[in-house]
């Protein structure tokens, strides 16, 4: 089975780990740029790893192909895995020269093929390095304060219970724990809820939207220790007893930090690309190559 096809079926450990081992002793691991192997000494970019009919593999080659989601190796280490990746970029560098060779590059398809590939990888770059001047500390703690003022308190419970199929025994085990017994034990064994049974009930915190409205409404009526009556719900006969009561603590900056950073790259991104189709001139041709109305999101910005 070819290389490349190895290395684009991920999943397929068993196969890859198989080859590791010629992989390894056909080709040496380099250390990869901006880390070693074993205190070896980092290569730069345009370090020559292998050739292929004289024409060579650098570091910096190695590195690119190590950034293609599709080449992701999973469970793979990163020694295995750079020694795969030059055997691919062999196979690639040696399919390429026969393609070329072949006059492939010169088809108007293919032309067209790779004027798609460079703008969308000249967008992707662009809208990469311009983004990451939005995601600032300063603008992250600014969006965190912000949000944080939008947070309103709420008050969340932690409570157990146990889940019946009639009220009958639901009653009964009611009155079986206000008369004493202990309500984790019985939880584990007439419970019907496999999710809590094995925790005794144990539901942990969650707030009044959390749960089906008949079962929120009496668990947020009652105290830290009070057992409910049965309460019917569409999954059948709950026994509740509530833990403990508290107001829900609001996430710190380090926990939002992340989906905070994602927030400002995103919006940065589309405000840019926004701005960019204002400013261009955009015209469109229906089939027989006549000018088109513009659309609003067409029209140039006015100065």
């Amino acid at each position: 089975m070819p290389m490349i096809l190895i290395l684009r079926r991920a999943g397929a450990l068993t196969l890859v780990l198989a080859l590791t081992g010629a992989a390894s002793a056909q080709t040496p691991t380099p250390a990869a740029p901006g880390g070693s192997i074993a205190g070896a000494v980092v290569p730069s970019p345009d370090s020559v790893v292998a050739k292929v009919n004289g024409r060579p593999v650098t570091a910096g080659d190695i590195a690119v192909a190590a950034d293609d989601p599709a080449l992701s190796l999973p469970g793979v280490d990163d020694a295995q895995k750079k020694g795969l990746l030059i055997d691919y970029m062999i196979d690639l560098k040696v399919g390429a020269q026969a393609a070329d060779a072949a006059k492939v590059g010169d088809t108007p398809d293919f032309k067209r093929k790779l004027a798609y590939f460079r703008d969308k990888l000249l967008l992707d770059e662009y809208l990469e390095r311009e983004a990451k001047k939005a995601a600032t500390p300063e603008a992250a703690q600014a969006v965190f304060e912000q949000t944080a003022k939008l947070m309103k308190p709420e008050e969340e419970i932690h409570a157990r219970h146990i889940l019946v199929d009639n009220e009958a025994e639901a009653k009964t085990i009611a009155a079986r724990i206000k008369g004493g017994e202990d309500f984790t034990k019985l939880a584990a064994e007439t419970s019907k809820d496999p999710g809590s049974k094995a925790e005794g009930g144990d539901l942990g915190w969650f707030s009044q939207d959390r749960m089906v409205k008949e079962f929120a409404d009496a668990a947020f009526r009652m105290q830290p220790g009070q057992v409910s009556d049965p309460i019917k719900t569409q999954f059948g006969w709950h026994v509740i007893r509530v833990e403990e009561k508290r107001t829900k603590p609001q996430p710190t900056f380090a926990e939002l930090k992340e989906q905070i950073d994602q927030h400002l790259i995103r919006k940065a991104q589309q405000d840019l690309i926004l701005k960019l189709r204002a400013d261009a001139k955009v015209e469109r041709f229906d089939e027989n190559g006549k000018p088109m109305a513009a659309r609003p999101a067409d029209e140039s910005r006015k100065p």
